[in-house]
């Protein structure tokens, strides 16, 4: 509705992006940076699902720039603004992280049912994880086309990995250092 409404203002001028998860750097929700982080410190890392579960995740930067670029331009239109090009696999996501870090992390995954049997929550206690079943088949694989075609692109998983992991550090007393492997 309220889209509706900024386009009976705007008209074609309305420019509308509708964005996905949206993280890295100074994001303090949490929503990301547990991973960089829990990756970082080593050792086994708890992975939701299966290793092949779709996932999309943004950089800030990037949409924060396109949009200025939209608005500079005066294009109008509706875009979904996440990324990457086409949904990354759980655990490339988990392994790209780990290989930008440099980390000593091993990943052990526990399926669906067994992570709600132990109260483990999609989202909420494990972070960008929705699992692709029935009621959220389609929440970790929108198209981007749209946006792409109007020119937002994506920086490396690895940068945002490294700089929110750097980002995150500025907010201790003492910089985390790698834990020993478990």
């Amino acid at each position: 509705m309220s889209e509706r409404e900024v386009e009976r203002w705007f008209g074609h001028r309305a420019t509308i992006v509708r964005p996905g998860l949206i993280v890295g750097p100074e994001d303090p929700t949490d929503r990301f940076t547990y991973w960089p982080v829990g990756i970082h410190r080593g050792g086994r890392v708890l992975a939701p699902g299966d290793p092949s579960d779709p996932t999309q995740i943004i950089d800030a930067r990037d949409p924060a720039e396109w949009t200025i670029r939209l608005v500079e331009d005066d294009r109008g239109g509706r875009s979904n603004a996440t990324g990457p090009a086409e949904p990354r696999p759980m655990g490339d996501m988990l392994e790209g992280i780990r290989d930008a870090l440099g980390a000593q992390a091993s990943f052990a995954w526990m399926d669906e049912a067994s992570l709600e049997e132990a109260g483990i929550r999609p989202w909420s206690d494990m972070p960008v994880w929705v699992p692709p079943n029935e009621d959220r088949a389609g929440f970790m694989q929108v198209s981007v086309e749209r946006a792409r075609a109007a020119g937002l692109t994506f920086r490396p998983l690895a940068q945002t990995a490294r700089d929110t992991l750097a980002w995150f550090q500025t907010q201790l007393a003492e910089p985390l250092g790698p834990s020993p492997n478990l």
